[in-house]
């Protein structure tokens, strides 16, 4: 007898949370050129997302999308909401949970004002000021959108005036709300030597988790990318797109939860894993920042909008020069002296790089640094290695022609060195534990000042005594074992204070050296982010340098870093030819850590002649836009594209990563990117000596819609498995 009571009332229920806006509702818009985020405040001041994708042409619109689409109630109405807090009426995952000073587990956040401002060209800022309307307890929501780059950077600020402490027991960066019919998310997995290989799932019902919990060196097993397409599996160029990533070099945490209405929730910020923080009244917490950018055509679009918005706005000298270097670890290991690395100097000049990098293994007395057994943290030269210091090295690099740089490693201490023996306070271990080691080496403490002052006073000694230093490899190798501080009164703040003290070291840094190029290393890619690469020039992939593993590492790692900023030295690793793996190392910045002397002329010609092409088509490469053509996942080659601003250049590399019967480019390549009412001429660039382009440097000219309609055949075969092209545009 009450069926048809209780389904008119779920019939009126459902009409009601389809129902546009109502008229008191107020609308924040923050728009790119071609996306929009809109908040919602109801009469209650409750923010909810209620759009998250194209941008409207008629912003009066926004207040008349119904709730986010949502297919039926939600018995919270914070299923939406634009930070969801923990306790109260929230029946989901959140956000942000807090214990009140009066021990209230409970937060209510409501809206209080907005405001919205330019911040630099084209880059406008809106900040959202919420507050729990029964406590002292304020959470400061920023969006950054790059109008141009379609880019938004977001974060939160958490502050409180209650009469004691505040526990944080999570905080979270950001917190998106995207309807669809379905969510397909890829994500990344590896190991050292291993990284960034992808995997693509289809969400259901519930919670997927992606994080880390190793500290430092976080992004080893699972870098904080990823890109969720909704409706349909994501495409290359085609389909709506989601792409993420953290801002952070610890430990993460990315919480995808599809709703009991089959919509999307997304969670990103600092892992809340034995990182309760204790937030004193007054002070201000203020979370990562988390970085997007939607596309409706594609995972192609979403590459380009990061990497333009990389290249402006956060990698230094994004929009600048790089140079090209030759390491001594290939050739040398940790045996070598001042006569080896001098004559490896004339070898780098020979070869035609820009610099000569000395890694590890220069340093220690008492305890030699022969091996990684041995004297991290040590950090005086060698006496017997190098008598004349580093100094000396220096001069002899730049009388040869070339700059010189240098490997530090300043976060770490070997258990062997005078450095633990001086101070076992600064290393993080636990008391009466074993210690336990991660190569050989444990983590210096950086959430101590003093600690801090060590690690800076490091690099700013090797700069103040070697000024004319040309760059630093700045390494990280081990996770945080022994996960303790003996000066922290905060045992639970460690993971999150760490990089937080690492920040502003590399800060100090930065403003000291504002122009010195640093590699960021850590193991290989553990230590992949915007976060830090706020303060680094350029980023080490991986540690496998491989030719064919490379294609694959650095064609993942392209989907949210731009190749001026990606590091490929051509070395032994892998059984492919130089041309290949030199073919493979130009997708980036070009390194080399051979054995310049072994190589036979042939090689040495080939490799110089290299060096040359690439000094011409460098910036092409840098600043051009990406477009990948042929996938090494689906096809017997991976192809991709390099096109200039005024697409008027293109380059052009393929690469066979399949060795089967016929294996290669069967048929002809459509290109992308190109103007189609310009003509360009096609030439092979990279030619061994000795060999032919079976592409007739005469022949005829294309046009861009030809070559984007029909294609063009790199003829990429057995015999020929690394092709390079150049494009030029004709009249």
């Amino acid at each position: 007898m009450f069926r048809p009571v209780l389904f008119a009332l779920s019939l009126l229920l459902l009409t009601l949370s389809m129902a546009w806006s109502a008229p008191d509702d107020k609308h924040i818009e923050i728009e790119t050129r071609n996306t929009a985020l809109v908040i919602r405040i109801d009469k209650d001041q409750n923010p909810t997302i209620v759009h998250l994708g194209q941008r409207l042409i008629r912003p009066d619109e926004y207040g008349k999308i119904p709730e986010n689409g949502k297919r039926g109630e939600d018995y919270t109405g914070l299923y939406n909401s634009v930070y969801t807090p923990a306790g109260g009426r929230n029946l989901l995952e959140p956000a942000i949970q807090v214990t009140h000073a009066d021990g209230n587990p409970s937060l209510d956040l409501r809206y209080v004002r907005h405001e919205r401002k330019p911040d630099g060209d084209g880059v406008v800022l809106t900040t959202i000021y919420l507050k729990d309307p029964q406590y002292p307890f304020e959470v400061t929501l920023y969006y950054k959108a790059y109008q141009n780059e379609d880019v938004i950077e977001q974060w939160s600020t958490i502050r409180h005036t209650e009469k004691k402490n505040v526990v944080l027991h999570k905080y979270a960066s950001a917190n998106l709300y995207i309807p669809a019919e379905n969510y397909y998310l890829t994500h990344f997995h590896g190991d050292w030597a291993n990284e960034m290989n992808p995997t693509e799932e289809l969400l259901s019902e519930g919670l997927k988790v992606l994080d880390t919990k190793l500290g430092t060196r976080a992004d080893l097993f699972q870098p904080p990318s990823f890109m969720v397409a909704l409706n349909q599996p994501a495409e290359e160029d085609k389909g709506a797109v989601l792409a993420g990533t953290l801002a952070w070099s610890g430990n993460y945490q990315l919480a995808f939860e599809v709703d009991p209405l089959h919509n999307l929730r997304l969670m990103a910020g600092i892992n809340p894993y034995a990182s309760a923080y204790t937030l004193t009244p007054g002070k201000e917490f203020t979370t990562p920042a988390f970085l997007f950018t939607y596309s409706t055509s594609g995972k192609g679009t979403a590459s380009r909008n990061l990497h333009r918005w990389a290249r402006k706005f956060r990698i230094p000298q994004g929009q600048g020069n790089r140079l090209t270097l030759l390491n001594n670890w290939e050739a040398t290991y940790f045996d070598f002296n001042e006569e080896k690395l001098t004559a490896l100097f004339t070898d780098g000049k020979k070869l035609g790089v820009d610099l000569f990098l000395l890694d590890d293994g220069w340093f220690g007395n008492k305890y030699p640094r022969n091996s990684d057994r041995a004297g991290l943290g040590d950090w005086q030269e060698n006496v017997k290695k190098l008598p004349h210091g580093l100094g000396h090295l220096v001069k002899g690099a730049e009388s040869a022609g070339i700059k010189f740089g240098i490997w530090l490693e300043p976060e770490m201490v070997n258990p062997k060195s005078e450095l633990y023996e001086k101070h076992s306070d600064w290393v993080l271990k636990l008391p009466n534990r074993q210690e336990y080691y991660f190569r050989n080496q444990l983590v210096l403490d950086l959430t101590n000042p003093k600690v801090q002052e060590f690690v800076y006073s490091v690099v700013d000694d090797v700069m103040t005594k070697n000024p004319t230093l040309g760059y630093i490899k700045w390494d990280c190798n081990a996770v945080i074992y022994n996960a303790f501080s003996a000066t922290n009164p905060n045992p639970s703040h460690l993971y999150v204070e760490y990089v937080q003290g690492l920040y502003k070291v590399m800060e100090r840094l930065r403003t000291k050296y504002p122009t010195l190029p640093m590699m960021l290393c850590s193991g290989g890619g553990g230590r992949v982010d915007y976060g830090a690469l706020r303060y680094f020039t350029e980023f080490w992939p991986s540690d496998n340098t491989d030719g064919l593993e490379r294609v694959f590492i650095q064609w993942n790692y392209s989907y949210f870093f731009p190749s001026i900023a990606t590091c490929n030295h051509v070395t032994d690793w892998g059984k492919q030819p130089i041309k290949f793996r030199t073919d493979v190392a130009m997708m980036g910045k070009v390194g080399y850590d051979i054995v310049v002397s072994k190589l036979d002329a042939n090689e040495l010609a080939f490799s110089q002649q290299a060096l040359k092409t690439y000094e011409q088509i460098k910036n092409v490469v840098w600043q051009g836009d990406l477009f990948r053509l042929a996938s090494p996942y689906a096809t017997d080659m991976a192809s991709l594209m390099y096109v200039s601003d005024a697409k008027d250049r293109a380059v052009w590399f393929s690469y066979l990563t399949k060795n089967r019967y016929k294996a290669g480019s069967t048929a002809p390549v459509r290109l992308k990117g190109l103007d189609p009412a310009k003509n360009y001429s096609i030439r092979e660039l990279n030619l061994y000596p000795g060999t032919k382009s079976t592409i007739s440097s005469d022949a005829a000219v294309y046009s861009g819609n030809y070559l984007m309609t029909i294609g063009f055949n790199p003829n990429v075969d057995t015999q020929r498995t690394s092709v390079v092209l150049e494009l030029t545009e004709r009249n």
